[in-house]
C-alpha cells in the first residue's frame, strides 16, 4: 500500500497509511489553512486510512466541506460524515478570507486513470447505444459546462446561459438551444432518465461529465487551439 498524497497550493504531503493528516485553523493541524480565519473550523477535515481505503471526514462541528470528484461535479460533506476517496478529488474549505482547495490522489485513482486511459473512447452513449454523440454536440456541452471542468476558484458546477455559450462558440443563440434540445430528445428516446423537465439542462451536464462524453482535456484543448 502506498502513500497517498495530498496537495495545498506549492506543498505536497504524502500520507502513510498509518498517519492521519488534520487540516483546519489549527497550528497543530498537518496543514494550517488560516490560523486568523475563525470562519474555518479548528480541524475542519482529515484524510484517513481505515478498513483497506482512504477516507475524507468532516471533523468540524459546524461547516461542511465541498468534495470536487475527479469528472468536476461537486458534493457537500456534511459535519460528522465521511466519504470514501477513491478517485482524484479536490475539497474546498469556506472561510471569510478566502476558500482554500486541496487536492487528494490515492493509489487507486492512479490505477483507475491507466484503466480509463486502456479503454478505447466511442461514440455511444451508455444508454443507448444508437445514440451518437458528433463533435458539434461535444463543443455545445463544453460551452455550456465548462464551468464543471474549471479548477478551483473558477469551478462552477452550474450551467452557463444559452446566451453566453453560444457567444463563446461564436454561434447564433437559437442554434446553440436546437442542438442541445435535440440531444436531450434523442437520448430521453433511448431511455436516459432526466432529460426532460425543469432541471433537464443541469441533469444533461451530469451525465455527460460521468459518461466522459466532456473531460478536461477537451477543456485543455480548446484553450490550446484559441
Amino acid at each position: 500500500m502506498t502513500a497517498a498524497t495530498v496537495f495545498s497550493g506549492e506543498r505536497i504531503y504524502c500520507v502513510d497509511p498509518a498517519e492521519r493528516l488534520f487540516f483546519g485553523r489549527s497550528a497543530e493541524c498537518t496543514i494550517c489553512l488560516d490560523a486568523e480565519d475563525t470562519a474555518i473550523s479548528r480541524r475542519a477535515g482529515e484524510i484517513v486510512h481505515e478498513r483497506g481505503a482512504w477516507w475524507l471526514v468532516n471533523r468540524s462541528s459546524a461547516h461542511p466541506l465541498s468534495v470536487i470528484d475527479e469528472v468536476g461535479l461537486r458534493s457537500v460533506l456534511v459535519p460528522g460524515r465521511r466519504t470514501a476517496l477513491d478517485a482524484v478529488t479536490r475539497i474546498v474549505v469556506a472561510g471569510a478570507r478566502g476558500s482554500h482547495t486541496l487536492r487528494v490522489e490515492v493509489p487507486e485513482a492512479a490505477a483507475d486513470r491507466a484503466a480509463e486511459s486502456a479503454t478505447p473512447a466511442g461514440d455511444p452513449t451508455a444508454v443507448g447505444e444508437n445514440v451518437l454523440i458528433s463533435q458539434a454536440d461535444r463543443d455545445a456541452m463544453l460551452a455550456l459546462f465548462a464551468g464543471y471542468l474549471e479548477e478551483p476558484p473558477r469551478h462552477d458546477p452550474h450551467p452557463r446561459t444559452y446566451a453566453a455559450a453560444a457567444a463563446r462558440l461564436g454561434w447564433p443563440r437559437t442554434t446553440l438551444v436546437k442542438r442541445i434540445e435535440y440531444l436531450r430528445t434523442r437520448l430521453d428516446e433511448a431511455g436516459v432518465p432526466n432529460m426532460t423537465g425543469w432541471n433537464a439542462l443541469t441533469n444533461l451536464a451530469e451525465y455527460a461529465l460521468s459518461r466522459g462524453l466532456i473531460t478536461k482535456d477537451d477543456l485543455r484543448r480548446v484553450r490550446r487551439d484559441r
